[in-house]
């Protein structure tokens, strides 16, 4: 390995695609379920790789290509090797929703102080946390790396390689209940983080308010919180309003911030505001820099998005969904004061055996919070409910092009594969 890991610090980066090399770049051939990055080693060269990893003997046909036994395990092995070089806070983060947004956040805090290096948009598996570590430099101070799973031990296989000495899950929901088997598999599988940062005797941050979360914290290492009203947490916060944005404010002992105007919706988003004070709090970051990071921070990506068009204002969060993340979002869409408010759900995927009773549970929540709503997708579509609904989001457009909704609210909330963000151009 350490030959190996001279020959990664001699070029100029990790790549897995030939259509980004990077010159003097480091190619990995990577396998999935419709290509073998073998056959593109040579190709990989040809256009500016320094070298070339192969796991088949028949395509090291160069000098420049080297054999290895497994591409994919000699990538996450460089990784945590690389790791090994750096004695800096290696935080990383999971939950079943606000992954992202808390990552960014915490980021955003953290950036006013340190040269911070964090997982790009939500490169989050077992291959994209040891790209992401694999850009660690050494004028790096901190790193935040986002961890996903959608099977049983994939969070410890992703602590295996970053071996994290600080950690935080957001929270435990009805997320990937296919490949997990339910809440019980979820709470088991997230568990593996503070499981991992126990064992490099580290520091954790969790929310106090969130009993399930708070229950699942081991008492042996360092343990930090953040809350509404408890007054043993590390900092506490305020709620003051959603207009749809979140208002808040924040205290620690001896000091009480002025009220926070942000750029998220979703009182949901409120407890990833606190998570990133608390480490920035953690981390000596002025207080009021972390103010004004939190005021400063405007979401990408479909994730909490406020858009207003010519006919509405919209809050674009259709860049994935749960049962859990939809009933947060539609609770706090239901508080938000507006006259005429419309909800846009897309199907949620990856539920397995819930799937229907979980759509049904979403229909009469809607019900219940007295939403108007249009429903998009497959499962949706079959099933028996008074609202408006659509196979796919090719027909809402052709609906929404002759049935014009204006002076509304909409929120658009759907898992990825729906792609309801087509449908704004026509709202």
């Amino acid at each position: 390995m350490e030959k190996m890991y001279q020959l990664f610090l001699s070029a100029s980066g990790v790549c897995t695609d030939t259509r980004a090399i990077e010159k003097d770049c480091l190619f990995i051939a990577l396998k999935g379920a419709n290509f073998n990055g073998n056959t593109f080693a040579e190709e990989a060269l040809k256009v500016g790789a320094k070298y070339a990893i192969v796991d088949e003997k028949e395509y090291q046909t160069n000098e420049n290509i080297l054999l290895v036994d497994d591409a994919l395990k000699f990538l996450q092995e460089l990784a945590l090797h690389h790791r090994r070089q750096f004695s800096i806070p290696i935080i990383g983060i999971t939950g079943s929703n606000g992954k992202t947004t808390n990552k960014e956040l915490m980021a955003a805090v953290l950036q006013k102080k340190y040269n911070t290096h964090f997982t790009f948009g939500n490169l989050n598996n077992h291959i994209g946390v040891p790209l992401t570590l694999l850009k660690l430099k050494k004028e790096h101070e901190i790193t935040i790396i986002e961890m996903g799973a959608n099977k049983f031990r994939d969070i410890e296989e992703l602590c295996n390689i970053t071996e994290p000495n600080y950690g935080i899950i957001t929270n435990i929901g009805k997320a990937h209940l296919d490949g997990l088997g339910g809440v019980a598999g979820v709470l088991k599988t997230k568990k593996e983080l503070f499981d991992a940062v126990e064992k490099s005797k580290g520091t954790l941050i969790y929310n106090a308010d969130d009993k399930v979360v708070s229950g699942i914290v081991p008492p042996s290492t360092t343990n930090y919180s953040f809350s509404k009203n408890d007054s043993a947490s590390l900092i506490n916060g305020s709620l003051i309003g959603l207009t749809p944005f979140v208002k808040l404010k924040w205290s620690v002992e001896g000091y009480e911030s002025p009220e926070i105007n942000t750029n998220l919706v979703g009182e949901y988003n409120f407890y990833n505001f606190l998570a990133a004070i608390a480490f920035g709090v953690l981390f000596d970051v002025p207080n009021d820099d972390i103010n004004n990071a939190l005021s400063e921070y405007v979401p990408s990506n479909n994730r909490s998005q406020v858009q207003k068009t010519t006919l509405n204002t919209l809050i674009v969060d259709c860049y994935n969904a749960n049962p859990s993340s939809m009933r947060s979002a539609l609770t706090s869409f239901s508080q938000i004061d507006h006259d005429n408010k419309i909800a846009i759900l897309g199907d949620m995927r990856e539920l397995g055996d819930d799937e229907i009773s979980e759509h049904q549970d979403i229909i009469e929540l809607l019900e219940e919070l007295s939403l108007d709503a249009i429903l998009v997708g497959g499962i949706f579509d079959d099933m028996d409910s008074t609202y408006l609904s659509f196979p796919n989001v090719e027909d809402l457009n052709e609906y929404l092009q002759t049935e014009i909704i204006k002076e509304a609210l909409i929120i658009l909330k759907g898992s990825r594969g729906i792609q309801l963000e087509k449908a704004i151009y026509n709202l």
